[in-house]
């Protein structure tokens, strides 16, 4: 039994995804032998990360400001949004150093048995941001059930708006576009299809 101070750091490195038991406790051992300097880094990091980082109040993509910076570049093209599922699906895509128009967060997919209606996703803002010079909606969801539920729901609500896309196949069935590899992830955004 580890004394409760040192536990509760393994308790907190817990509640991180895909941390178990065995990994917490290697990390708090690790942060323990951290030197002072290393140790108010990691802190003051922390820290920042939790005040300083905001949602772009456009896209809902991560930024330092209340727009980010993708939203405020004007050599982007705004007439053409691809919806992601998360801020980390848009680091992905960047990769590919192919695509140049703008985002839209959706902050998770529809799954009616978790509970997870349209209400609750960043769905209302992104048919806001819809307008007369928008050309196209690219839908870059994950290619799982609730991706694909959450693509049909918002093709319905866009119907006849703009021209709204999906990825080409290629990307796995049931994978995450967090683990696509650039070059697959580029042959999809190419032969994307009229959804």
């Amino acid at each position: 039994m580890y004394p409760k101070k040192f536990q509760n750091m393994i308790d907190s490195y817990q509640k991180l995804p895909g941390v178990g038991k065995k990994t917490a406790e290697r990390y708090a051992f690790k942060t323990l032998d951290w030197d002072e300097e290393t140790l108010d880094q990691f802190i003051q990091s922390l820290t920042d990360l939790k005040k300083g980082i905001t949602y772009c109040h456009i896209c809902g993509n991560l930024s330092e400001e209340d727009i980010c910076d993708i939203c405020k570049n004007e050599n982007r093209n705004h007439n053409c949004i691809c919806v992601v599922q998360n801020p980390k699906n848009i680091d992905s895509i960047e990769a590919m150093q192919e695509f140049n128009g703008v985002y839209h967060v959706l902050n998770g997919t529809i799954n009616v048995s978790k509970g997870v209606l349209p209400e609750q996703l960043n769905i209302q803002s992104l048919i806001n941001r819809i307008n007369e010079d928008t050309e196209e909606v690219i839908l870059a969801l994950d290619p799982t059930a609730d991706g694909e539920t959450t693509s049909m729901y918002i093709s319905k609500l866009l119907n006849n708006k703009c021209k709204v896309t999906k990825l080409a196949n290629g990307i796995p069935l049931g994978s995450h576009l967090d683990y696509t590899d650039p070059l697959t992830l580029l042959k999809a955004f190419q032969k994307r299809s009229n959804n």
